[in-house]
């Protein structure tokens, strides 16, 4: 009897040292076991984003480019060819924040399986070029916890997106923290500009820090070994 009592009092403080350094983890870092998976799934998007750009854009999407003049129009064109190309959950380019030391891929859509793979575009929102809002949500401490650092982003960083048919530079211009329930924050305002968000405080989803930035500049090339297209 005493030897099972011990048995079960080895265990339990065992479960209780797992428990307290899973704790640990979340706390310093962020959580473990989903950040795991969270890796798996984030490499699964980036084959998905490498076999679109090899496929996008096309031939024929830059052939219809001949009639759009200058960067923004043709960068309007191509991401409206995009828009139509993508299924939700597919990874479709990359967001880059060098301030917090962010450079990630970026998943199309924002239910629950999709930010288990990345930041996730806002179904209701522009692609970028589209001359709109884009709305982008991460997680703050699971699922590789992109936006852990959300808080840290000051007005004047930069927040570079990256899409199969062009490069687009944000410039933050400010930082907010408002309900969960407020989805205007992600509303079009007559121009381009990126607006990402997340859970706040850290452990929390009492409220939602967003950081908005608006379009700097739009740089066009191909896919496929990166070749630049002339404007």
């Amino acid at each position: 009897m005493r030897r099972v009592l011990r048995i079960i009092s080895i265990s339990l403080i065992t479960a209780g040292l797992v428990i307290l350094t899973d704790v640990g983890m979340t706390i310093a870092w962020q959580e473990p076991v989903s950040s795991i998976y969270g890796s798996v799934k984030q490499g699964q998007a980036a084959d998905e984003l490498e076999r679109l750009e090899e496929a996008f854009p096309s031939a024929g999407d830059l052939e219809a480019l001949q009639d759009s003049n200058g960067v923004r129009e043709k960068a309007r064109a191509l991401a409206e060819s995009f828009a139509g190309a993508v299924d939700t959950g597919q990874g479709i380019g990359r967001i880059a924040i060098p301030s917090i030391d962010i450079d990630t891929v970026l998943v199309n859509g924002t239910d629950t399986e999709t930010l288990q793979r990345g930041p996730g575009r806002f179904p209701e929102t522009a692609f970028p070029g589209q001359d709109k809002t884009i709305g982008i949500a991460g997680h703050r401490t699971t699922y590789g916890a992109p936006f852990r650092h959300i808080d840290d982003i000051e007005v004047g960083d930069d927040v570079l997106v990256e899409m199969p048919y062009a490069a687009f530079t944000y410039e933050v211009s400010k930082t907010e923290i408002v309900d969960p329930s407020n989805i205007g924050v992600v509303d079009d305002v007559g121009h381009e500009r990126v607006v990402l968000t997340a859970c706040h405080p850290l452990y929390s989803a009492a409220q939602r820090y967003a950081v908005f930035a608006e379009l700097e500049s739009v740089s066009l090339f191909a896919a496929t070994g990166r070749r630049w297209l002339d404007p």
